[in-house]
């Protein structure tokens, strides 16, 4: 039997009621997170709806009906992208944009993406109930699949609509059921061709600012709700795969053993020492490993292994990816196994400019808020943009820097502090 699940209570307890105001309204956002949090709901008090699964599609449903009521026009493109859009007072001027993704890590938490989605709707609903009709178009996008954990390959939504994905990775995906990706989105409603229709002219928009937990400690040390993101480190992620030759646990000798298993387990050993040499922000993680045949009494003949490598500025970051490769190979070498390389993904980190970061740092101090810049080690969906139009990001307060678990918490009162920021900023760009 399923736990209750305490999220709509425990955000309403203690939430500063003097932030409703302006059109925001606190509950509205409690409830709807709440809602979000009993799709794909686990026993533990997770989430988990997988990129283009019927989960993460329940919640795109459920969000798009909240999303006409607010006035939006609603398509959503082959790559299961949603795109909401306002009209304007000039409609023939470029588009500012918000918005984030509803898909999760496994047994993930009720805030990673859904916040960045209803935070971009409540200033919809905030407008429609003050009367502003706002300068220039408005639009809410909700990417499919920003995690990654059904393909090993995350922000395929964001990167299929600015025309990112190759054909060459598309004919290498494949789920966690080993299905690929047509198979995937068959099941899912759509196919590959729509798939690789999703492309637009991104540069439409004039901007795109996301709001995002921070998943990290920096706010809660200085005490503030909300913190502006000063840079996005760029993924990249290794799909190393280490073969040996299986054996009997029992029978065969130390000696001559070409275990794969020992081979992973130096290279991950090994790893922590390789960030430091490189950069102060580079990060270097193995998140992921698959034993075969994975039996007790049997040695491996082949062993998985995912590493997530980033940093904010991309020579760094490659620099360091080089290493990892290289240590790879001489610890294939010297334990007498063969050993494959594969790149999943590989984004361009993405600066932020000093413009949008000072008028953010403006939305800040008029909430007085005191802007903390922080840079983020995780990718985020404004950074596939990022790479053709101006971007911009927020971070809200992240209860003990927790995310990617069912323990992710921050308080309403942070939440909606982030709401007024993101109104705030977005209607003085609007009048640029």
């Amino acid at each position: 039997m399923a736990l209750e699940n305490p999220v709509y209570e425990d955000l309403m307890n203690g939430y500063d009621q003097n932030l409703d105001r302006s059109g925001i309204k606190g509950e509205r956002l409690a409830k709807r997170l709440y809602e979000l949090s009993k799709i794909g709901y686990t026993q533990i008090g997770g989430v988990r709806r997988p990129g283009l699964s019927a989960e993460e599609k329940e919640a795109k449903e459920l969000v798009k009906q909240w999303m006409a009521e607010a006035g939006f026009s609603i398509i959503e493109d082959g790559a299961g992208n949603v795109i909401g859009r306002l009209a304007g007072k000039d409609n023939a001027a470029k588009a500012i944009a918000s918005g984030s993704h509803l898909d999760s890590v496994p047994n993930g938490g009720n805030f990673d993406g859904p916040l960045g989605v209803l935070s971009a709707l409540e200033v919809a609903e905030a407008w429609k109930e003050t009367g502003y009709v706002p300068e220039k178009p408005y639009e809410l996008i909700i990417f499919t699949d920003e995690e990654g954990s059904r393909f090993n390959s995350g922000l395929t939504g964001s990167r299929a609509m600015a025309g990112d994905i190759t054909e060459e990775e598309i004919q290498q995906l494949r789920d966690y059921n080993g299905e690929n990706l047509e198979q995937v989105l068959e099941h899912y409603g759509s196919s590959l061709a729509a798939f690789k229709k999703a492309k637009r002219d991104v540069s439409e928009l004039e901007l795109f600012v996301e709001v995002h937990i921070e998943q990290g400690k920096r706010l809660e040390q200085e005490n503030q709700p909300v913190g502006i993101v000063s840079g996005i480190a760029g993924p990249a992620w290794l799909e190393l795969e280490f073969t040996g030759e299986a054996g009997h646990a029992g029978n065969t000798p130390m000696i001559g053993r070409k275990d794969p298993l020992v081979a992973a387990a130096e290279f991950i050993h090994g790893i922590p020492d390789f960030p430091a040499q490189v950069s102060g922000t580079s990060v270097a993680t193995i998140g992921k490993m698959e034993v075969f045949p994975n039996g007790i009494n049997v040695i491996p003949e082949k062993v998985v292994l995912h590493a997530d490598i980033r940093d904010i500025k991309e020579e760094t970051r490659d620099k360091l990816l080089q290493q990892i490769k290289q240590y790879a190979e001489e610890v294939a070498g010297r334990r007498n196994v063969q050993l494959a390389i594969k790149q999943n993904t590989k984004i361009m980190p993405v600066p932020i400019e000093e413009t949008l970061k000072r008028k953010l740092e403006e939305s800040l101090n008029g909430l007085g808020i005191k802007p903390v810049h922080i840079p983020s080690g995780a990718g985020h969906d404004a950074m596939v943009l990022g790479r053709y139009i101006p971007v911009a990001m927020l971070f809200v307060r992240s209860k003990d820097g927790i995310s990617h678990n069912p323990k992710e918490w921050s308080s309403l009162t942070d939440c909606v502090y982030g709401i007024h920021a993101l109104k705030d900023f977005i209607e003085n760009a609007m009048k640029d």
